[in-house]
């Protein structure tokens, strides 16, 4: 269970059950016969020119390292690649510049495919170097894999495009362009926006050390919040009775909240960082903020987010102040995988196989297990059986979770960071670079596009995700946790992108 377990921790922090356990042994493509029109996308895919294309696009998304909601220049590449393929692109869409819709194909099936290209703060890291070794220090970095993924999709689309080509095969495939997932900051709004109304099925796919894929009901729901406090300046020594401090409200909501933790269920999550604390220790600060994820199951949620607003609303009465902003920045669903797309997309999972990895990789790959002190077994050479979710320990997030609850949604997990890295870590951002990443994004997007064949082509498959999602939806109907005045915080990684976009663009056109 440990190499799943890795795996999931970077997706979606939670704790699985493995259906079966790893499929022993099994390395190479499973022996299914393969339709035509599947084997079409297998070889465009196969092909080391389209390799190579996608693994370069996959480092230059790596190397931009884009926090979200600013990520120009990787949208840019995506879009612009969709674009030249024959897709026809909208852009800017829901209030968000850097999201996409890449569509090719008209009339029904509508089958969406996902993809993200957003990085993290503070992650800066050399490729394939075994150590700590920033590129830039405090500079964002890819820690969750990203840079494959929006990779992978457009990959898997431009191949699907290829077989409805050369086979005349009807239907529409879109690729969804999701800037900001790390900020938990778009989706929702997509939905909103009404983008995935004629949507048949949705294909999610995530870096991962393994390849599978999963159902059953995973991840937390969040509210993301900035609460601001507004006070009173005076002198902290000579007059401090005159002051009112908007950061003893912040330290009041924090020691009230960690209390609170006693009393919440164990699906709940409640953490924060102080955002602004004032300027000089002997000015009373007069603003103060603070930033909360609050975390809990879809039924719990907004019980357990107005149990923290009441924190924040006894903090500012005790320290004399006004809580004068609850800025929700997003506020998401749980993720709720189709079990009929996921046992679909695990048969094209087996199908693909896993990469056969070299003894470089696995070389570098045991180097990086060593520094971080864990088993150095390289590569992984199993592939694990469809997982089921038991619902019981539940961790992160994905704004997935909205559009699971619109359209019916499952992910394909696929490899490329290696076994025992951590994930929104250095050793995860090492991994995402180079020839492993590039093998990895390939295996998923060949199992992405085979499984948009399946759903083009078999009309008996995509009924049956849908007469699942139909009955899953009469007890779990869509309302969005968004205020209706919330709107994407475009703006908000601004001041850390200007600083460091220069110096990382810099650095890169050095090498």
């Amino acid at each position: 269970m440990k190499p799943l377990r890795r795996t999931l921790s970077l997706i979606l922090v939670l704790v699985l059950v493995a259906a079966g356990g790893p499929a022993a042994g099994r390395t190479s493509p499973s022996k299914q016969k393969i339709a035509k029109e599947k084997q079409t996308v297998l070889d465009w895919l196969s092909r080391p020119e389209t390799v190579e294309k996608f693994g370069k696009i996959s480092d230059s998304i790596w190397k931009f390292a884009e926090l979200g909601l600013l990520e120009f220049n990787s949208s840019k590449l995506l879009a612009d690649t969709l674009e030249a393929a024959g897709f026809r692109v909208e852009r800017g869409l829901a209030g968000m510049p850097t999201s996409f819709v890449a569509s090719y194909g008209s009339g029904k099936p509508v089958i969406g495919l996902l993809g993200e290209f957003d990085a993290l703060p503070m992650l800066s890291q050399k490729a394939r170097v075994p150590k700590k070794d920033p590129v830039i220090n405090g500079a964002p970095g890819h820690g969750c894999g990203h840079n494959t993924m929006g990779t992978a999709a457009a990959a898997a689309a431009i191949a699907v495009k290829q077989a409805m080509e050369a086979h005349g095969l009807k239907g529409t495939i879109k690729v969804f362009g999701s800037p900001a997932e790390e900020f938990t900051a778009c989706r929702p709004f997509l939905v909103r926006a009404g983008l995935f109304k004629d949507v048949d099925a949705v294909i999610d796919n995530h870096m991962g050390t393994d390849f599978f894929s999963y159902h059953g009901d995973a991840t937390t729901a969040v509210f993301s919040t900035i609460f601001t406090f507004k006070g009173q300046t005076a002198h902290a020594a000579a007059q401090p009775w005159d002051g009112r401090s908007a950061l003893d409200a912040v330290e009041i909501m924090n020691v009230a909240t960690n209390f609170l933790r006693e009393h919440v269920r164990r699906s709940a999550r409640i953490h924060y960082v102080v955002t602004k604390g004032g300027e000089t220790p002997n000015v009373v600060p007069d603003k103060a903020s603070v930033w909360y994820f609050v975390r809990d199951t879809d039924e719990r949620l907004e019980e357990t987010y107005q149990r923290v607003i009441n924190c924040a609303k006894a903090a500012a009465l005790a320290a004399g102040v006004e809580l004068s902003s609850i800025k929700v920045l997003n506020a998401l669903h749980q993720l709720h995988p189709n079990k009929a797309a996921a046992e679909l997309f695990q048969k094209n999972v087996e199908l693909v196989g896993l990469p056969a990895w070299s003894e470089e990789e696995n070389t570098f790959a045991k180097a990086l297990q060593k520094e971080l002190g864990v088993e150095q077994e390289g590569m992984p050479t199993k592939l694990y059986g469809l997982v089921a979710l038991d619902g019981g320990a539940l961790g992160g997030s994905s704004d997935v979770g909205d559009v699971s609850l619109v359209a019916p949604t499952a992910v394909i997990a696929f490899p490329g960071m290696v076994p025992g890295a951590i994930g929104h870590n250095w050793s995860a951002v090492t991994s995402f670079y180079g020839s492993i990443a590039w093998k990895g994004l390939n295996a998923g997007a060949k199992a992405i596009a085979a499984s948009a064949i399946d759903l083009l082509t078999k009309p008996e498959e995509l009924g049956r995700l849908r007469a699942e999602f139909a009955e899953y939806s009469k007890t779990h109907a869509y309302k969005s946790f968004l205020p209706d005045d919330a709107t994407p915080p475009i703006d908000y990684y601004k001041e850390l992108m200007d600083k460091y976009r220069p110096l990382l663009e810099k650095a890169f056109s050095e090498k």
